[in-house]
């Protein structure tokens, strides 16, 4: 891991010097804004619904609408990092998140309860992943790899912390002074992390390298034979019938994926364990997904990118699968969660790395966020959803057979996601 010290950062355009604290403040911050944004929404939503007598189906749509307005956020905030830089968006982000929750808190009807979510949904696509991935994807160039696992590991603690953290507090406090306490960790951990350790120069976009050609061997000048944004043949990068198609596989796969992170808990409290216990099964999720992505990049050395996305991807339709059929005992159900969380883990830096895996690291934020736009989109229609579908399949067995079945469509799609222009021969296209 001393490769990747902070202060000789690689761009891929040459040594640049990046902020040092960067990626431990990262690491923190991913781990509390999942954790307090969307972790507990899925510990807390059955106690909101029981107080106010909202229906489970609006409180699900408010947070859906977040999700969505991230997704649509995601791009032009995608287009300020690769601009500015991660700094500025970061931190207002965090303040925002804060106000949000704050607003969710003391909402007295449906309304101001979805309103404090959209504002929610911006403060999301500003501090998740996306900008992270972007901040290091730049400051960490050919190391990226390593980075964005470092960073994904801490951040797949998030649900084990806070979804045992927010039931905890829910036994003692009201929904509503939870989120209140959650808001406050959430301003004293990211506002001052994202403002100061986010200082370092932001360098400017690397030409399209990296990429081989059909060969599998480099151009003379190290730029892609495809040229800049385009792909062999001259179409824009995101208009290709690879694009396309990935887009499509990760749109269900996140579906499917997300279904399952938002559901379990109803699920297993449909199964006869307590919330707490329930929460505990979604913590330990966390667990298996910060172990999931310590072998990623062994899987990622050793298996083609197609392959690997297909495979990961086919993986997550076992384990919902088996969530589906199997009526328990509960300590196999936790087992299986943390199976499924060990995918999980996988999955996102597979997300994380799909854009610079086939097409270079150049204009990495927006064609990440163009990227991640539809499958934030199905996150987002997720949580509602499947609220609506286990009502209408009998159950939430049924609803996760039928997220079973999606991932595998998807996992069908991403066999077709390799570039035209290159060649995967075991390795990575980096």
């Amino acid at each position: 891991m001393t490769e990747l010290h902070a202060g000789t950062a690689s761009t891929g355009t040459g040594d640049r010097s990046g902020p040092r604290a960067a990626l431990p403040a990262l690491c923190l911050t991913q781990i509390t804004s999942w954790g307090v944004l969307y972790y507990a929404f899925p510990v807390l939503n059955p106690t909101i619904t029981v107080d106010t007598g909202w229906s489970p189906t609006a409180t699900t749509a408010a947070f859906s609408a977040a999700l969505l307005v991230s997704a649509l956020a995601g791009i032009p905030i995608g287009r300020v990092l690769d601009a500015r830089g991660p700094r500025r968006v970061m931190t207002a982000g965090s303040v925002l998140a804060v106000i949000s929750l704050l607003v969710i808190a003391s909402a007295p009807d449906p309304a101001v309860f979805t309103g404090g979510w959209l504002l929610a949904g911006v403060a999301m696509a500003a501090t998740f992943y996306q900008p992270a991935f972007a901040a290091l994807t730049r400051w960490w160039g050919e190391r990226r790899v390593r980075a964005l696992t470092i960073v994904t590991l801490a951040g797949g603690l998030a649900s084990t912390a806070f979804a045992p953290l927010t039931a905890t507090l829910a036994d003692h406090l009201s929904w509503r002074a939870t989120y209140v306490a959650l808001a406050a960790i959430l301003a004293v951990v990211t506002i001052p992390a994202h403002a100061l350790a986010l200082r370092g120069p932001w360098p400017p976009a690397p030409a399209a390298t990296g990429a081989r050609t059909a060969t599998g061997a480099r151009t003379a000048t190290g730029r892609t034979a495809t040229g800049r944004g385009t792909t062999g043949r001259g179409t824009p990068v995101a208009r290709s019938r690879p694009f396309l198609l990935l887009a499509a596989a990760f749109t269900l796969s996140g579906f499917a994926m997300y279904g399952v992170v938002v559901t379990l808990v109803p699920l297993l409290i449909e199964r006869g364990a307590s919330t707490t216990a329930a929460a505990w099964a979604l913590g330990l999720g966390g667990v298996g997904q910060t172990l999931g992505r310590t072998l990623y990049a062994t899987l990622a050395g050793r298996t083609g990118t197609t392959v690997l996305t297909a495979a990961l991807i086919a993986a997550g339709a076992a384990t919902t699968a088996a969530l589906a059929v199997v009526p328990g005992p509960f300590p196999l159900l936790v087992v299986i969660a943390v199976v499924a969380g060990t995918v999980r883990g996988n999955l996102t830096l597979l997300h994380a790395t799909a854009v610079t895996d086939r097409w270079g690291t150049a204009h990495y934020g927006r064609l990440s966020a163009l990227l991640a736009l539809p499958v934030a989109v199905a996150a987002a229609l997720a949580p509602f959803a499947g609220t609506a579908l286990a009502a209408l399949l009998g159950g939430y067995p049924g609803l996760f057979a039928l997220l079973a079945l999606t991932s595998l469509c998807a996992a069908a799609l991403a066999l077709g996601t390799a570039p035209r222009d290159a060649v995967e021969r075991g390795s990575r296209i980096s």
